[in-house]
């Protein structure tokens, strides 16, 4: 039988230098820590990278979308879940982690910059919740996977519910770590961690029902 069909489609413009997008990620946090928010340009950062300015507009529509990706870069090479032997110490290490993340100058500003431009530009808000929240989610999924193959969580049936659950334990753990350095100050030490951990595993364990099956009742029922 001869092959009639059509050859593969050819890709339009140049292909992504991953060696060029790092460089120019890089430089973006550079400038920010350097430059701040307000008076960093894309011209600035391509001069810092050594790229060509049409490049970047080639990769990045705006300054703001440039920020966002370079911070959530940031995110994906620091914050991993390696197996620790239980949920309670798989949430203290990636409170840890978090917390001296937040604690690098260029995460900081870049983090703080961006979420204060998005109060603003819903485009923007978008972008933060796509390319940094909903992939570092993947991390509660993970735990919690592990946790209910441990038998140290229970299952659930209703998959509805497992989304809203597993937002609302990103939440709480973002949320308590992001307030803690950025907003109170304050170190987020082993023993921070080994509390917020604490509390959050006895919260989700208070949650199941009897035999093991999750609640229906309250806000989260993991």
């Amino acid at each position: 039988m001869s092959s009639t069909a059509p050859p593969p489609a050819r890709r339009t413009g140049r292909p992504r230098n991953a060696e060029a997008d790092r460089a120019i990620l890089d430089a973006t946090r550079a400038a920010l820590v350097e430059l701040g928010w307000g008076k960093l340009t894309l011209g600035d950062v391509a001069t810092r990278a050594g790229v060509a300015k049409t490049t970047l507009y080639r990769r990045w529509a705006g300054k703001n979308e440039l920020v966002v990706d370079a911070v959530a870069a940031l995110f994906d090479e620091h914050l991993e879940l390696p197996d620790r032997g239980s949920l309670q110490a798989d949430i203290e290490g990636v409170v840890l982690q978090f917390a001296a993340l937040l604690e690098r100058p260029e995460t900081k500003t870049a983090l703080m910059a961006v979420v204060a431009e998005s109060t603003r530009d819903d485009a923007l808000r978008d972008r933060i919740r796509s390319a940094i929240v909903d992939r570092q989610k993947s991390l509660v999924l993970l735990g919690r996977a592990r946790a209910q193959a441990r038998g140290e969580l229970p299952y659930e049936e209703d998959t509805a519910a497992a989304h809203r659950n597993a937002d609302l334990i990103f939440d709480v753990i973002a949320g308590a770590v992001v307030h803690r350095t950025l907003v109170s100050a304050k170190p987020v030490d082993p023993e921070w961690a080994s509390g917020l951990a604490g509390l959050l595993v006895g919260g989700l364990a208070s949650m199941a029902g009897p035999g093991g099956q999750t609640s229906g009742h309250g806000p989260a029922s993991a």
